[in-house]
């Protein structure tokens, strides 16, 4: 099939690109022309495991191009996938902006039948808006679906390459048949639906996994003050067919691109109907102070932290990615130069990315992870690199000035900090002190 791909970011180009792969010939249009020269290039704007090897490949092949000629993209191609940014206005509603100048350039494009798919992530009522753009640009036939998406960052390429379901809303038959065989030979799994329920599918998706970890973090709360383990009890609960392992992972809350934002607009959607979505409200409470529990326990580790060093492992939101976007870093390391401390940060590849938004300002930037650790009077661990798990917790010592050790993603097992001097604190685990777990008070029955 002919496709044209608007938007290169995380959902656009991987979405692109693993069409090409399936053998479609795909042109991905952004209006940034640097962009796109850079993609033409053969470089990736984003750091996405096998992303850079497949565009290669399928650039070699003929299948895949990237222009910032919109018009022409849409007159070369059958089905137009809308892919642009939906990010957040203040008030948390989606923004749409970007969703309605690509309708109506789709618009004054059309030569003739197309299907305008949208994987951007909209609300409630969306595409049939995006009918109403286009059909006032041009007398062309065409029919609009939603095929929202589901990938996760760092897994990207395999996600939609092998992706649990497609989900296609759309009221246009042929639409229908088209979209479903194009997403055909990624799986079975294939759900037809109207365009309403299409939109509310990926919202319901992403609210509900946001809520998995406010309350795996809620429950790893109160597994601090009792005395037990939230990675033995989170093993347990998984083991229920009902519940499931995935997304019970306490640490220090969610990020990155799609929770906060999604979870934001589905609250602005469900008060536009006059609903008070009250859990979904303390899911985004939950996860705003799941972050400055790493403050709390340095603060009670060193008292104040004025004038204190303070080494900083993992600037992304999540491991395989450059995305910083909403990261708990830029909170926490705001604290700590709100509070006076000296800040040392490392990433393996996010660093120029949240040094760009962040500033210079309290923070040194470091090339290693020994040079953020050396001479620290504690080490916070934000992202559970394996870059990070590889380095032995006396190693870690040997580098701090004062044997701090803020596991924020629980890389740490027991058994590792045994025979160390560390004072270590993580998520929903006994703290450990020169290798001795703490012991909790009897409760009062």
């Amino acid at each position: 099939m002919k496709l044209a791909v608007i938007g290169t970011g995380y959902v656009g180009l991987v979405s692109g690109v693993c069409f090409s792969e399936l053998g479609n010939d795909v042109i991905c249009v952004d209006h940034l022309k640097e962009k796109v020269a850079l993609l033409n290039k053969g470089e990736v704007p984003i750091y996405e495991p096998g992303l850079k090897e497949l565009i290669a490949s399928n650039k070699s092949a003929g299948r895949l191009q990237f222009t910032t000629d919109l018009p022409e993209a849409v007159r070369k191609s059958d089905i137009i996938i809308i892919a642009v940014g939906t990010p957040s206005l203040p008030s948390g509603k989606a923004n749409l902006n970007y969703i309605e100048q690509a309708a109506r350039e789709i618009g004054l494009a059309m030569n003739g039948f197309k299907i305008i798919a949208t994987k951007s992530t909209v609300p409630v009522g969306t595409n049939e808006h995006i009918q109403t753009i286009i059909a006032s640009q041009t007398a062309f036939p065409f029919e609009v679906a939603s095929v929202p998406e589901f990938l996760r960052e760092g897994t990207a390429v395999q996600d939609t390459l092998h992706p649990d379901r497609i989900v296609i809303g759309t009221s246009g038959e042929t639409a229908r048949k088209y979209l479903t065989e194009l997403h055909r030979p990624l799986t079975e799994h294939i759900m037809s639906t109207d365009i309403r329920s299409a939109e509310m599918i990926k919202y319901a998706s992403n609210a509900f996994l946001a809520a998995k970890i406010s309350f795996i973090n809620e429950i790893a709360n109160i597994c601090e003050k009792v005395g037990a383990d939230v990675t033995e009890v989170a093993e347990g609960m998984g083991y229920d067919q009902r519940i499931g392992s995935s997304f019970l992972k306490a640490g220090i809350g969610y990020g990155g691109s799609c929770f906060p934002k999604d979870t934001q607009a589905l609250i602005q959607i469900a008060g536009q109907m006059d609903y008070d979505f009250k859990l979904l409200k303390s899911v985004v409470d939950v996860n705003r102070d799941q972050r400055f529990n790493v403050i709390r326990k340095l603060e009670a580790s060193l008292g104040d932290l004025a004038g204190r060093t303070v080494a900083i492992w993992g600037l992304a939101f999540k491991p395989e990615t450059d995305d910083v976007r909403d990261a708990p870093a830029f909170e926490i390391i705001d604290a700590l130069v709100k509070r006076g401390a000296n800040v040392k940060a490392y990433d393996p590849i996010a660093t120029a990315n949240f040094r760009q938004q962040f500033g210079e300002s309290g923070v040194v930037y470091c090339a290693e992870p020994e040079e953020a650790a050396i001479q620290a009077d504690a080490l916070c661990i934000l992202t559970e690199w394996k870059e990070f798990r590889d380095i032995k917790p006396l190693t870690i010592q040997a580098w701090l000035r004062t044997p701090n050790l803020i596991d924020g993603r629980n890389i740490y097992s027991e058994h590792e900090l045994a025979n160390t001097q560390l004072i270590y604190y993580s998520v929903g685990r006994p703290n450990m002190n020169h290798g001795v777990k703490e012991q909790k008070p009897l409760l009062s029955l």
